[in-house]
């Protein structure tokens, strides 16, 4: 009977490494030292050597470029120099002796026979003799007679002026001026990786270099012109040339190879770059990129650029015509590999330098790490008994004199200093928290009784100068509120019918002396506010503000103030007559003394619905009711306190109470002001005026208001 087989058992999972290392390296000295030792090797030297390797490759990719771009420079001037010789040389034939002759005493044959002989010692393709008007009077194969004023170097010619140029002819302009350079120019594109898209599949025009040179008779008046020109397509013999001036021997070293190449537009027409077994990349084109920067943009290209079916340091520049239309490019170049190859040759034996220095540096600096490890092992094996308890625990006698010995002998002292010490800072400490603790709750007790005595006192001030004011004008106002009064019943006896002519104006005067009552009430209520309850009727606001304006029209007149009423509200709200009377009566006097030299005071009313809402408050439905002024405003540091008690700023003649009680007067029918003000230009006040009154059971005193009314509510 076979036994079972014991379960396996399961391995705990191992920690991770890295975490184990962390640990291991916060808790010992030995691994931090040899960090601090090694890390400028094992650290700094890969370091150094990434920088170096950033450096090295751009400072050649650098190099390579200032070398490609002096090799486009030289390529550019001897490229002029080629279309300049070719002037040079057909100025001399136009003024040769030999064309005077012919053009004098020769035969059509003879002037045949000399443009070709001239053009052939000269090395062009074609050598026209055109006359002054342009018209091609020798050389070419045109079957008609042809006009060639309409070329730009023609025309400057016809006016006196040698010029030179690049030109591109169509192929029937090739055709006319030789069939042969018609065929020499027919180049059938090969596909090209990375290049533009083409659906061309042969390049039939001409690149030229075109000269005209005028030539004079012998009265220096203007014979005619001599129209010469060089076919680039093809044209081998240049690109050899520059190649070789560009790239002398041993201008290249490292077995790179330099390259030229003439373009029309993008496509190679002509070049010694090869393509496969010895044969030229001609019809090969360039790539997108370097098309798009050169011939689009009008950039040199300087930099590394794939070129047929290699890396080339290249350098691209743009050809212009004679309008300055981009045509083509001027190319020159040179093989990258090979230089490259030996950049990277250069750096890894320098990095191998490195290397080896660095790890003869780490062991010298591992032998001699090894005599510190020893001393600081064991303060760290005492500070570990310490911390575990062993308050006893010293490194005792060393034999070292060096700076660690020293620190060994410092560090026992200080752990006996620190063992004696601690216990009288124990003891210090818990006296001092208890210190501290009756301190604080003394302290915290004594702030709060102080805030409440300092408000206590704010509040008391405040209610005892409204009460003794109020006694004052209680006293100093209804004594003669009661004999004006008492004169009107008398008035109205004594007059009977008779006062039926100033009825009205006697019942207003009637009414303000009650409003002035009222007014003396009102301030009352500033003193002993839950003394007084207001009364509320339904109140039509347009007939206040015709009222209002009623008593106050002989002072706006006398201020210069016009008055606009803008009186829309449909239904009343509820609130006493006399109290709406007095905060708008209050309001418009303010909007007057605000435009001591006249002005134009608005005074506007509308229903709000449901839908608005007051600022800060509950959408409700009532009347709005605005007093504004174009006046000189209102300052911004006084807006936030307009409401308060006592504060103005006609220090001369005002009490500080008029917007105050305009506010508790408001604020007491559930309502609101709010005020907005752009100093130099008006202030406008508005009063949110409840449908129904909402009583609020807070204080109607404006010190007591829990808000500032400011601009904008």
């Amino acid at each position: 009977m076979t036994p079972p087989s014991p379960a396996p058992r399961s391995n705990p999972p191992r920690p991770n490494m890295l975490k184990r290392l962390a640990a291991a390296y916060a808790e010992s000295v030995r691994l931090k030292l040899l960090a601090l030792v090694l890390a400028p090797l094992l650290v700094g030297a890969p370091v150094l050597l990434m920088i170096v390797w950033a450096w090295g490759t751009q400072g050649y990719d650098q190099l390579l470029v200032n070398k490609v771009s002096s090799d486009l420079g030289t390529a550019r001037q001897f490229f002029d120099r080629v279309q300049m010789s070719l002037r040079n040389g057909l100025e001399g034939v136009a003024t040769s002796h030999r064309l005077a002759l012919v053009l004098e005493r020769g035969t059509p044959a003879d002037l045949r026979r000399l443009l070709e002989e001239e053009a052939e010692e000269h090395g062009l393709d074609y050598l026209l003799l055109l006359d002054a008007g342009g018209m091609v009077r020798a050389g070419g194969s045109f079957a008609v007679p042809a006009d060639r004023s309409g070329w730009s170097v023609v025309r400057e010619a016809l006016h006196g002026y040698a010029q030179h140029g690049l030109e591109v002819f169509a192929p029937a302009e090739l055709e006319a001026l030789n069939p042969a350079l018609r065929r020499a120019a027919h180049t059938p594109l090969v596909p090209t990786r990375a290049a533009r898209p083409d659906l061309r599949g042969v390049e039939d025009r001409g690149l030229v270099i075109q000269v005209a040179i005028p030539f004079d008779g012998p009265d220096g008046r203007l014979l005619g012109v001599l129209e010469g020109g060089v076919l680039l397509n093809g044209n081998q013999g240049i690109v050899d040339r520059l190649n070789t001036i560009v790239y002398q021997d041993a201008s290249l070293p490292l077995g790179s190879q330099g390259t030229a190449t003439l373009f029309l537009g993008d496509t190679r027409i002509a070049t010694n770059v090869r393509l496969f077994e010895g044969q030229r990349a001609l019809g090969t084109r360039a790539s997108q990129a370097v098309a798009d920067k050169v011939l689009d943009r009008g950039e040199p290209w300087l930099g590394s650029a794939f070129v047929v079916n290699d890396t080339y340091v290249s350098g691209y520049q743009p050809l212009a015509d004679t309008a300055g239309r981009r045509i083509g490019m001027l190319y020159v170049g040179f093989l990258e590999s090979p230089l490259r190859d030996t950049l990277y040759k250069a750096l890894a034996g320098l990095f191998l330098l490195f290397l080896l220095v660095s790890g003869l540096g780490t062991l010298v600096g591992l032998r001699g790490a090894r005599a510190i490890f020893r001393p600081l092992e064991r303060m760290a094996g005492v500070i570990a008994r310490i911390e575990g308890g062993e308050d006893s625990a010293r490194i005792g006698p060393t034999a070292s004199r060096d700076e660690l010995g020293r620190l060994a002998r410092a560090f026992d002292h200080l752990l006996d200093s620190v063992a004696a010490r601690r216990w009288e800072l124990q003891r210090s400490a818990e006296e001092l928290d208890r210190k501290v603790a009756l301190r604080t709750a003394a302290l915290e007790e004594a702030n709060a009784t102080l805030r409440r005595a300092q408000q206590q006192l704010v509040m008391n001030e405040k209610l005892t100068a409204i009460g003794e004011l109020t006694a004052g004008v209680a006293h100093e106002i209804n004594n003669p509120v009661a004999v004006i009064q008492g004169n009107l019943d008398l008035l109205r006896e004594v007059l009977g019918d008779g006062i039926e002519p100033v009825r009205q104006e006697v019942r207003l005067i009637d009414e303000q002396t009650r409003r002035i009552h009222a007014i003396v009430t009102k301030l009352l209520q500033f003193a002993r506010p839950g003394d007084f309850a207001g009364y509320a009727e339904p109140t039509d606001v347009n007939g206040v503000l015709s009222d209002c304006l009623v008593l106050t029209r002989h002072n706006l007149n006398r201020a210069r103030v016009t008055v606009t009423l803008k009186a829309e509200a449909g239904g009343p709200v509820e609130m006493n007559r006399g109290e709406l009377q007095q905060v708008l009566i209050n309001l418009m006097v303010n909007a007057m003394q605000a435009m001591p030299e006249g002005g134009r005071l608005t005074l506007d009313s509308r229903d709000i619905g449901p839908d608005e809402r007051l600022p800060g408050a509950e959408p409700f439905e009532g009347v709005l009711v605005g007093v504004e002024d174009t006046g000189h405003g209102i300052a911004a540091g006084d807006l936030a306190r307009i409401f308060d008690p006592f504060f103005t700023t006609k220090k001369q003649t005002g009490t500080g109470l008029g917007l105050s009680i305009s506010y508790a007067i408001v604020q007491r029918y559930g309502g609101r002001i709010t005020v907005e003000s752009d100093p130099g230009r008006g202030t406008r006040f508005t009063l949110w005026l409840r449908r129904q009154a909402v009583y609020s059971d807070q204080p109607t005193a404006p010190f007591f208001a829990a808000q500032r009314i400011t601009a904008g509510g």
